[in-house]
């Protein structure tokens, strides 16, 4: 049972991704893993901050909600064997094949490269070389949970009873959700949240899947949004500056408040107003996931080649970048899909798809 306004929050959260890792390659306030010395804007960090908080929360809870829909129409071991091939096999097999681009020029930037011996160039840039992959990488973890989870509860008995959430227990989940961004974080790698991201997970599974649910957040879209501005204003001025990826900033009250009104804020709005299909959607829809695979080797090579080929004004490098970029991943996206083994390793299908 496919929703198109949850298709739609999907592909655009992709697409803030896309823009998103060009303000990050370019950043100027400390967060690792960019461009070294990169001439800043401030006004595109303070987009990072915006977004950094709740895009991939969102994106985890809207992907809770799909496999509860793909379950229905698939048993567990079906369900696991597509997510294997969908998911596994790109972050894993993938960064051999193309991801090993971006753990090479990560090292090279780094100045790392003149002390690992030749033979092992290539085995480490692959491994190094995960980038954006961890989300995929998680979603099968939380993927065989889930699987798990349902074995051991085959009457459904436990989503059935989140069906009775009302407004006030959908509202408080952010204590949930504030009390798992404190557990299971990796230390340095920063972006493998096991708690937060696993609870978005199941409460976009148990919760959120209800359309009952859905119909309460969405009459309270307009009061979300609302506070969801207020606490954009808010969130970045307090915040501007630091490192919008340490734990202090997201394991803070204010940052989880502020992403979980965002979150209720944007699935509520969809709902209401982004249920429409056009051209666009349908394709985004449909390639969304690959343009996530395909994008950050992409924008690393240009930023790389931006900064240190040549001598443009920070505005150019951002623009290029970001013109390149979805230029670039569409038209490898294209290709890439069309090349048998390749499209299996690289983007996870097994067959060739017709558009």
């Amino acid at each position: 049972m496919r929703k198109t306004y949850i298709d739609n929050i999907r592909a655009s959260i992709v697409l803030i991704v896309l823009i998103y890792h060009v303000c990050y390659m370019f950043n100027g306030v400390g967060v690792p893993g960019g461009i070294p010395n990169a001439e800043n804007i401030p006004a595109f960090d303070a987009l990072a901050y915006v977004v950094y908080p709740w895009f991939m929360v969102l994106l985890f809870v809207v992907s809770g909600m799909s496999a509860r829909y793909s379950l229905q129409k698939r048993t567990i071991k079906q369900f696991l064997r597509e997510r294997a091939v969908k998911l596994l096999v790109p972050s894993t097999l993938g960064l051999f094949a193309i991801h090993w681009i971006t753990g090479y020029l990560n090292i090279k930037m780094g100045g790392g490269l003149p002390y690992i011996p030749p033979a092992l160039v290539y085995p480490i840039s692959a491994v190094s070389g995960t980038g954006p992959l961890w989300f995929i990488q998680m979603l099968f973890i939380f993927s065989c949970i889930l699987a798990l989870l349902k074995k051991t509860d085959k009457n459904d008995r436990v989503w059935k009873a989140c069906k009775k959430a009302n407004l006030p227990i959908i509202l408080s989940l952010f204590v949930v959700i504030f009390g798992a961004a404190q557990i299971l974080n990796m230390p340095v790698l920063t972006t493998y949240r096991f708690g937060i991201y696993c609870a978005a997970f199941l409460i976009g599974y148990y919760v959120f899947s209800h359309e009952e649910v859905q119909e309460k957040i969405e009459s309270v879209c307009i009061p979300m949004l609302c506070l969801a501005v207020i606490g954009t204003v808010c969130y970045t001025a307090y915040y501007f500056g630091s490192n919008y990826t340490s734990p202090e900033c997201l394991q803070s009250f204010i940052t989880n408040l502020y992403l979980w009104i965002v979150v209720l804020a944007v699935i509520g709005c969809a709902k209401k107003y982004c249920g429409g299909e056009t051209n666009f959607t349908r394709y985004m829809a449909k390639s969304s996931f690959g343009f996530y695979i395909l994008h950050y080797p992409v924008l690393t090579v240009v930023c790389y080649l931006l900064h240190y080929r040549f001598d443009f004004p920070a505005i150019c490098n951002y623009t290029i970048a970001l013109v390149a970029e979805l230029l670039i991943t569409f038209l490898l996206y294209e290709v890439l899909k069309k090349v048998p083994i390749v499209r299996y390793l690289i983007l996870g299908i097994k067959k060739k798809k017709t558009n």
